[in-house]
């Protein structure tokens, strides 16, 4: 630990001790909403919700998720107010959770109720992964940030793991009644608020870590000049071609509300089994994720000319009628899912100068996030009507991005940009 951060009022611990801390954080937060949305299908369903429905909600949750970050991340910045972000967005996650359980009794208001629930989660972490992700940034700056993400990482896939399993067991239990299982994540959420705010009192200025400088006063840039910079202006035309194949790539893999689903209705696995398949893709997407990882940074950039390849196939195993073939699309989902929540966005920092990363950063998440909400919707409708036409569309689609892929990572190899 630095000098500074030693010898500051608010350093009341060691860095390793917050990172650790902040990873328990995450590891419980992620047992509340990773459980969920594992049963997300199958709790549309049960309120009334049509595949398009699913596949329309799971698909705008993504999208608020990512698109939302460009509203938040600027605020978090202007504002200075990183711990209350950080708090209000994971405060919004760990209640509406929890009140899935009401869903039921409320009547016709049921599913109204349920995609509000589904939605205000998903909001939640927009809210929060700027401010949270600036947070540990300065602490794992103490201890090596490389380091630092890596055991934040791990614990958040451990809970990404645990999560389903508890919905599972808890369902199980009920007999296949799916609604207490959501009741009983509020359990692993108190803890996440409690460990939080204890954190929030023990080092309220996690800068000390690092000898950061106070954070960007409210209004020093003109409102037009960031809103300019929030879309991009300036970004080399690369990282727009590499955003748009990445963001094909992320519409075209069915959300797992409707993998979920199919499970349910075409009654391929008893409801308590659900959350146990997506905690086996929690498992594979970990493991995808430091694989993929340790190849990027030894055989370069293509080795990311897989995830196309990989999300192609998903619909044709996944949609298939029997378990073994959904259990195989299941595999290959998670795989595609960890190569994409880390080592696609490594590109990123290869494409754009140093000093407009955050930025990029936003601006690649709402790309996602836009191409998340169409591709959910037209994948719930597509199941409904053709698979044959659902297969067809996300293989179309994937080419498209293989084509972008490699163009663009040819351009990258040709003339990478300088740090």
């Amino acid at each position: 630990m630095s000098a500074a951060a030693s010898s500051a009022p608010g350093a009341r611990m060691g860095a390793w001790r917050v990172v650790w801390w902040f990873g328990f954080v995450s590891l419980f937060a992620d047992m509340v909403y990773e459980g969920a949305r594992s049963m997300y299908g199958p709790v549309l369903a049960a309120a009334g919700a049509s595949a398009v429905v699913v596949g329309l909600v799971t698909g705008a949750g993504e999208a608020v998720a990512l698109v939302m970050r460009l509203v938040f991340g600027p605020v978090a910045d202007r504002t200075g107010r990183y711990w209350t972000l950080t708090l209000a967005g994971y405060g919004l996650t760990v209640v509406c959770v929890p009140l899935l359980w009401f869903v039921p009794r409320v009547g016709a208001a049921g599913l109204a109720l349920a995609v509000t629930l589904i939605l205000l989660e998903r909001l939640g972490k927009a809210v929060r992964s700027p401010s949270k992700s600036a947070l540990l940034a300065h602490v794992a700056g103490a201890v090596g940030r490389g380091r630092g993400f890596g055991v934040h990482k791990a614990l958040d896939q451990v809970g990404a793991f645990a999560g389903p399993l508890l919905v599972a067991a808890v369902i199980a239990a009920a007999a296949g009644v799916i609604w207490p299982g959501m009741a009983a994540l509020a359990v692993p959420g108190a803890l996440a608020m409690v460990l939080l705010v204890v954190l929030r009192i023990r080092v309220p200025d996690p800068s000390v870590y690092d000898g950061a400088s106070a954070p960007v006063a409210t209004g020093t840039l003109p409102t037009r000049g960031w809103l300019a910079e929030a879309a991009g202006a300036g970004l080399p035309a690369a990282f727009f071609r590499y955003a748009l194949a990445a963001s094909l790539t992320t519409g075209a893999l069915v959300t797992w509300g409707i993998i979920g689903y199919h499970l349910v209705v075409d009654d391929l696995v008893p409801v308590s089994s659900v959350p146990l398949v997506y905690a086996g893709a929690m498992a594979v997407e970990a493991v995808a994720a430091l694989v993929v990882g340790w190849a990027y940074d030894r055989t370069g950039t293509r080795i990311l000319l897989v995830v196309p390849v990989l999300v192609a196939v998903v619909p044709a195993l996944a949609f298939a009628g029997t378990v073994a073939l959904v259990l195989a699309g299941v595999v290959a989902w998670g795989f595609a899912q960890g190569v994409q929540d880390s080592t696609i966005k490594a590109v990123v920092a290869d494409l754009v100068p140093a000093s407009r990363r955050a930025t990029a950063y936003g601006v690649f998440a709402g790309i996602q996030g836009a191409l998340a909400i169409g591709g959910g919707a037209g994948a719930g409708w597509l199941y409904e009507r053709s698979l044959t036409w659902l297969v067809a569309v996300v293989a179309v689609t994937q080419l498209a991005a293989l084509v972008l892929l490699w163009t663009t990572l040819r351009t990258l190899e040709r003339d990478p940009v300088r740090r």
